[in-house]
């Protein structure tokens, strides 16, 4: 009998390869739209049943989706609304003429009424609470609404200009804007509608930034304080900066990638609570103006700190909670913040310095806070990063046997997951308030108040 004759490598390889995906970015589909979803978009399906994660529409809407990203079989696509057959009683016209499909990524309900967005918000923070966490809202304390912050209750069409740190990318042309959604890609701009006053009299945008990556510009709300932190490209000089305010620059190192000062102050100063705060290298505080003072009374309140007691504050930043919980707690009190961050560990050691018994320790907190051998705490303050705090810290925290526990989240998934865990620990959500500190985005700002399941408080 003949021997079949031996196959080749190369067809073996043809034979056993998967058959290239069929990509569908540019596809359109005419689609009813569903409730909104965590990240700013709202779900649809298309008529084969592919989920559809569509940005620029909102619940309720006919309308025509294009795919940006997914390709035949993929568990979901993701599609911009080109086209609004039938439009929400919620739309309105975009008052940035930089939104849109296929712009600039910084917002994303332009589109939507300033009501509109607070509820959509709501509806995200109440569907991750009940997926993630097993919690309705009035099982978490919560009355299901998100509160504007002062002076951001406007009519539609109009926009607050809230955000004083703003990152501008620079195009091939040495033009300042926005990165586009998803993208590495700049949408120049003029004007960014939200910036804040202090960034917008900068003048960023009208200069010309060719060398450069990146220019954060940051308008302190507490002082008269502005800052720019400039990235060159590799083997870039840095410009001589004149803007339209006196600002400090700093810079972004080549090998170090830390921030180093050029000229002016290495910080800028804010206020809260009634005191001052040094912030430096472009370190972290609050973005919206009244962020930290209204994050602030909402974690007081809902701890109602006595004097005499001892309290964490961890991922303390420039030490805003600690600062707070050191002049509630008294001299007989005690206060114990951990951070990362090395400089921002300095700047939270400057500013408490006058309270003798608050100590800062550098580090993350998985790993500071079982080797400060603490075995129990009247209060705990923690605002995690966008992640969350994690299984295994949480576990720790609930095993000190804090009175109250105040939880400051930015995202809600990573703050529903966080629950869960502390509901397994014996802590359960005594009260739940959400603010829209970030109009226009779909980001929100939660502080939960948890308490002993099983303990009289």
């Amino acid at each position: 009998m003949q021997a079949e004759p031996k196959k080749s490598q190369a067809g073996n390889a043809r034979e056993g390869a998967a058959e290239p995906a069929v990509s569908l970015i540019g596809k359109e589909y005419e689609v009813e739209v569903g409730p909104v979803a965590h990240g700013g978009h709202c779900i649809a399906r298309t008529a084969e049943g592919q989920v559809l994660f569509v940005r620029h529409t909102l619940p309720g809407e006919t309308v025509i989706a294009r795919v940006t990203e997914g390709e035949e079989g993929a568990r979901f696509l993701r599609a911009d609304a080109v086209s609004v057959l039938e439009p929400s009683k919620d739309r309105v016209e975009a008052p940035c003429p930089y939104a849109g499909p296929g712009r600039c990524g910084g917002c994303d309900w332009q589109h939507a009424k300033p009501g509109a967005q607070r509820r959509l918000k709501g509806e995200v923070i109440a569907e991750q609470l009940q997926r993630l966490a097993g919690l309705t809202p009035e099982e978490a304390g919560w009355d299901g609404t998100v509160m504007p912050a002062e002076g951001d209750k406007l009519p539609a069409g109009e926009v607050p200009s809230w955000r004083t740190r703003v990152q501008y990318a620079v195009d091939a042309d040495g033009n300042a804007g926005l990165r586009r959604h998803r993208s590495h890609e700049v949408e120049p701009i003029e004007h960014c509608m939200i910036a804040a006053e202090g960034v917008s009299e900068l003048g960023i945008e009208q200069r010309d930034w060719s060398g450069m990556a990146s220019i954060e510009a940051i308008a302190a709300s507490g002082s008269q304080d502005r800052q720019v932190i400039l990235a060159p490209k590799p083997g870039a000089r840095l410009p001589i900066v004149e803007l339209d305010k006196p600002v400090s620059v700093m810079r972004i190192g080549e090998k170090d990638g830390g921030t180093h000062r050029v000229h002016g102050r290495p910080f800028v100063r804010e206020r809260a609570d009634g005191r001052t705060y040094r912030v430096g290298s472009g370190g972290f505080w609050q973005v919206h103006p009244k962020a930290a003072e209204t994050l602030m009374l909402a974690v007081m309140q809902g701890l109602t700190p006595r004097k005499g007691d001892t309290a964490l504050d961890l991922y303390c930043g420039v030490g805003l909670f600690a600062g707070a919980l050191a002049d509630r707690v008294g001299e007989k009190g005690a206060v114990l913040g951990i951070e990362s961050g090395k400089r921002a560990v300095e700047d939270a050691r400057h500013n408490l310095a006058s309270f003798d018994r608050v100590r800062i320790e550098q580090g993350k907190v998985e790993s500071v806070l079982p080797r400060t051998g603490i075995t129990e705490a009247d209060l705990v303050v923690l605002d995690p990063p966008r992640a969350g705090a994690g299984k295994q810290t949480v576990k720790h925290l609930a095993g000190l046997g804090a009175r109250r526990i105040a939880y400051v989240a930015c995202d809600p998934a990573a703050l529903a997951r966080d629950l869960g865990y502390f509901r397994d620990g014996g802590y359960r959500v005594r009260t739940l308030r959400a603010f829209d500190l970030f109009p226009m985005t779909h980001h929100v700002e939660c502080v939960a108040i948890l308490e002993p399941t099983k303990k009289d408080v």
